[in-house]
């Protein structure tokens, strides 16, 4: 019968959910570690974009700013260097759809694997609920198969299927702090670039009616 079947499952314990867990911090401390390597090759020499844009605002000429943005790399530089070279012929439309384009597909690239970080931080703490239910389960299952058992045994089985829950919830906190900061840092990069793109494209627009 089906309620033979459930509780010959439960009767396995909650050692597996345990092992499911560790398997769950592997896979977000690899993907932690994917990030940041990520994050460190992909990352802008800010000063230096930001010294080009300064220039550019203040008179410079957009192929001076072109060829200085092209020979850096990083989020801002590939979203920048997209526009300017959508902006060649003076159509400034052009040049936000490549910008917005750019920074779409780049906000994609720095959300890529955070769903794991989201998903183990949400549901973490349930998976070791349900391991401690099951060795719950296990221990009182054997105690009424030897009345003559202890209590303290009982207590001991109890006690070990309430590591699950531990467990569950020292792999759900900092995966959830971990997916909150990728969260701010990749919003705030974007907000930023967003933020510098205008003043760019105002300033390729103004460049574009005068001449």
């Amino acid at each position: 019968m089906l309620e033979d079947k459930i509780l010959s499952f439960a009767l396995m314990g909650g050692g597996w959910v345990l092992w499911l867990l560790v398997g769950l911090s592997v896979l977000c401390l690899a993907v932690t570690v994917e990030r940041l390597i990520y994050g460190w090759l992909h990352r802008s020499r800010s000063r230096t974009v930001e010294r080009a844009l300064q220039a550019f605002l203040q008179g410079g000429e957009l192929e001076s700013f072109a060829s200085r943005i092209q020979a850096q790399r990083g989020l801002e530089a590939r979203v920048f260097h997209a526009g300017v070279q959508a902006t060649q012929d003076g159509d400034v439309s052009a040049g936000e759809e490549a910008i917005a384009g750019t920074l779409l597909l780049e906000k994609c690239k720095l959300e890529r694997g955070l769903i794991v970080l989201g998903t183990a931080g949400a549901n973490a703490p349930f998976i070791g609920l349900f391991g401690t239910v099951l060795g719950i389960i296990r221990a009182f299952h054997d105690l009424s198969l030897d009345a003559e058992e202890s209590v303290n045994a009982v207590m001991a089985g109890i006690s070990e299927a309430l590591v699950a829950t531990a467990a569950g919830l020292l792999v759900a906190i900092p995966a959830v702090v971990l997916y909150n900061a990728f969260q701010r840092r990749n919003r705030d990069q974007v907000d930023r670039v967003q933020s510098l793109s205008h003043l760019m494209l105002s300033r390729i627009r103004s460049a574009s009616a005068g001449a």
